[in-house]
């Protein structure tokens, strides 16, 4: 039992471990067309939403996927008439691949599922029942701040900029990186020093243990 639930976690390690090397490697262009093919597809689709419902992207999307498949198909099909080859079936490869989904994939995704919920539900405590003032004092500082960009900005515009800026920041930091550590280092000294400041003045605050 103990075997097995030790095999389990190494295998959910390595998919967060695989997945987050992907994630890595698109937004750091390491493979540019497929980190071009990915951004430029994800903003298309945003952008799509934003203009359109959820079903006409969906419809067109499938539309165009299938467009694109029957003419492939109809096309080697002509090529084999014409060279009276027998090739078979275009796509075989991909038909006869299993896609399928075991079910300790599902058990991996949902363990981790539980762990981000857990997570989320004792944070949210802790925060709402002011465990900590400050953390409390920020988290309403951000929702406040929020509202006003809520009042600007639509939910589909608000991701539009954050695919944006997912795909195009590695690019900025990686060539701006002495810069950008220099003032990121500044403005988390001067926080710091600000919300120490705000936690010593605030009558019954929660000072956090510096222990580990």
């Amino acid at each position: 039992m103990a075997d097995s639930s030790s095999s389990s976690n190494n295998s959910s390690s390595s998919l967060r471990d695989l997945t987050h090397t992907a994630a890595s490697q698109l937004v750091h262009w390491r493979e540019p067309k497929k980190s071009g093919a990915a951004f430029g597809l994800s903003l298309l689709v945003l952008v799509s939403l934003a203009t359109l419902s959820v079903i006409s992207v969906l419809s067109y999307l499938l539309l165009a996927c299938l467009c694109v498949t029957i003419t492939f198909r109809v096309y080697k099909s002509v090529i084999q008439a014409v060279q009276k080859s027998n090739e078979g079936h275009p796509f075989r490869s991909l038909l006869e691949r299993d896609i399928s989904v075991s079910s300790e994939s599902v058990r991996q995704l949902a363990d981790q599922f539980l762990i981000h919920l857990n997570w989320f539900s004792n944070q949210t405590r802790r925060l709402l029942l002011v465990e900590d003032l400050v953390d409390s004092l920020k988290l309403a500082a951000v929702t406040w701040v929020m509202t006003y960009v809520g009042a600007v900005f639509n939910g589909v515009t608000i991701l539009i900029l954050a695919d944006i800026i997912f795909f195009t920041t590695p690019l900025i930091y990686q060539k701006k990186k002495a810069q950008i550590d220099h003032h990121v280092e500044a403005v988390r000294l001067k926080l710091e020093e600000t919300l120490q400041s705000l936690q010593d003045k605030l009558p019954g605050a929660v000072k956090k243990s510096k222990v580990e």
